[in-house]
């Protein structure tokens, strides 16, 4: 009897202890869902996706230079080895990655790194469709400066187009010294009368002066004059996803990629992305790469799902201090303003000062210039495709809070409609898109030419 009451009071006390005990510590450790790398050329983000919270403990190493992060619960999977496939040569960031089962329930994962590198290491909680996910952002240490950058390529361009003037008129000058040549040899002889004494030169006709093309004006503007394209979601955000399977953030980054061609072709002008490859900007960051490079405009591009499939026409919205002009508006913004949960933002290093900039700064005359702005825009853009509205929405949409800065945000189509999915997925219908965007810009800068910086650089 004192045998079996002994096991029964066992059981009881496992029982109670198991009950005490959570689904992680009951468990031998996180199940791995996927393992994804995220290249490019401002940071490399590298994300664990898992079923249950994860938490680590990380240092750089020296000599070579590389980051060393033990991630407790872990047992080694085939899915944590795909990481080392999954870094790409080019990566700016990682030269390659190791992975090892450094003690029980831990895994050791070493990036071996290309650069001096600032690595911020958090976590996110399960929002849409991931679960759990432990990030690793690979910031440079030292931020290249955009606004010399967009300078040097003005300077590029510009010495590019004065070489081509000028062989275009070496060319002209060769091509009018052969004429003069050609003539010469057959100029027919002087008449007796007027003829020369022996060993005397001959006299050649005379030629009328060359025309010299006139040399393409390169007068030097008063400044540089940018336009901020945004690009929506990227990375780790796909933003909306048609029916076929269409990502928001493949179309609209390839469309603000043709629409930065076309401003550059205009020697004054120049585009700056604030995202040019797959990865992921924060809302308050895509405000913030605006302002450093003194923008004159800010447009935001995209491509949005509604609840009805049947929606359909393009819109642009300007931002409002008040109430959104519609409920759709008030939909939309709140749609696109959820992107920082879905994309996933480090709250421990948000600039506090942006936020504040975003949240309370916006000002009446940045309003009325976006709605001249929308205004062109969305009339260029009619004569390519249906409207959703015939004038410029306004809602609360965090993105176009730069309180300087003319902002707008264009939703070129619903990709949640299937007709509008394939127009977006048509390379012609893209160049109409692009031209309408490019020429509502200029039509704007027509009506409103820019002022003189009043900014130091």
């Amino acid at each position: 009897m004192t045998t079996s009451a002994s096991r029964r009071h066992a059981l009881r006390a496992m029982g109670a202890l198991a009950l005490g005990l959570g689904t992680r510590e009951l468990a031998f450790g996180a199940a791995i869902v996927a393992v994804r790398v995220w290249p490019a050329e401002e940071y490399t983000r590298v994300t664990i996706e898992s079923d249950a919270p994860l938490s680590e403990k990380h240092f750089l190493a020296d000599t070579p230079s590389r980051l060393v992060i033990d991630v407790d619960g872990l047992e080694l999977s085939p899915q944590l080895r795909e990481l080392v496939g999954k870094v790409k040569p080019d990566d700016p960031f990682i030269a390659g990655v190791r992975v090892g089962q450094s003690q029980p329930r831990v895994v050791r994962l070493v990036l071996d790194l290309k650069q001096a590198t600032a690595p911020q290491l958090f976590t996110l909680a399960p929002v849409a469709a991931y679960r759990h996910r432990l990030v690793f952002d690979l910031h440079p240490v030292r931020e290249p400066d955009p606004l010399l950058a967009l300078i040097r390529d003005k300077e590029q361009a510009e010495a590019k187009a004065a070489q081509s003037v000028q062989d275009a008129l070496g060319e002209f000058i060769g091509r009018m010294n052969s004429a003069a040549a050609a003539a010469s040899s057959a100029a027919p002889s002087p008449p007796t009368a007027g003829a020369h004494a022996p060993g005397a030169p001959p006299v050649l006709p005379v030629l009328p002066a060359p025309v010299v093309p006139p040399v393409l004006a390169q007068s030097k503007i008063d400044r540089l004059v940018v336009i901020a394209l945004d690009p929506g979601h990227g990375g780790e955000d796909p933003g909306a996803i048609g029916p076929s399977g269409l990502r928001e953030k493949d179309v609209v980054l390839a469309i603000a990629m043709q629409l930065r061609d076309r401003i550059n072709a205009n020697p004054s002008m120049r585009a700056m992305l604030t995202r040019d490859a797959d990865f992921f900007v924060p809302l308050h960051e895509r405000v913030k790469k605006a302002r450093r490079v003194q923008a004159d405009l800010f447009v935001s591009i995209h491509a949005d799902a509604f609840l009805n499939p049947e929606a359909r026409g393009a819109s642009v919205f300007a931002l409002s201090q008040g109430g959104a002009s519609s409920s759709a508006a008030r939909w939309m913004a709140n749609r696109e303003n959820a992107a920082d949960l879905v994309g996933g933002v480090n709250a421990a290093v948000k600039d506090e000062t942006v936020m504040r900039a975003m949240l309370d700064m916006s000002t009446t005359a940045q309003i009325k210039d976006s709605l001249k702005l929308g205004g062109e825009v969305l009339g260029q853009i009619g004569k390519v495709g249906k409207l959703h509205k015939g004038s410029v929405e306004q809602a609360s949409f965090a993105v176009l809070k730069a309180p300087d800065i003319p902002s707008i945000l264009v939703e070129s189509a619903f990709i949640s409609n299937p007709g509008e999915e394939a127009k977006l997925r048509d390379p012609e219908y893209r160049v109409q898109l692009v031209e309408a965007l490019s020429n509502g810009i200029q039509r704007y800068f027509a009506r409103n030419p820019p002022l003189a910086r009043s900014r130091q650089l």
